[in-house]
């Protein structure tokens, strides 16, 4: 089963976790690690090595990170890098991380698990539109179905 590090600003990564769970149940192999206020890159960098360290990742590791470009997401790069099994997503949303932990232990690589999560979560992302229909008269053909 594919590893997973969610991470990001603030409780970014806690709070999107703990939702997670309570839609779907407690996981395995996930670990969050925010990343708040007063806390460096170098903690970061800690933080997410000793989560590396506690998960299995010989069937590859999954970072959801919170911000393109932001530090959590320059982090995970970082331990990415040299790791072909590693893959970094930025833009994390809930969609995205629910819909890819339901699937994952039929995901047989982390390259397909990523190319899932991009689709779950852009079917995420829609905008509700409510449309009204013109109101007709009452004898009008529209209104009788013609």
């Amino acid at each position: 089963m594919i590893s997973i590090i969610i991470t990001g600003h603030g409780r970014f990564a806690s709070g999107l976790y703990n939702a997670v769970e309570q839609i779907i149940g407690p996981q395995q192999q996930i670990i969050a690690i925010d990343f708040p206020v007063g806390m460096n890159t170098q903690q970061l960098d800690q933080a997410l090595q000793q989560a590396l360290d506690a998960l299995p990742v010989e069937q590859g590791v999954v970072f959801f990170t919170d911000l393109l470009g932001g530090s959590p997401f320059r982090s995970a790069v970082q331990l990415s890098v040299q790791q072909p099994q590693f893959e970094v997503i930025a833009g994390t949303n809930m969609q995205m991380l629910a819909e890819t932990v339901l699937d994952r232990d039929e995901i047989p690589t982390a390259s397909e698990f990523v190319q899932r999560a991009l689709a779950a979560g852009n079917r995420g992302i829609v905008h509700f539109v409510v449309e009204s229909e013109p109101l007709t008269d009452e004898g009008s053909e529209e209104s009788a179905g013609i």
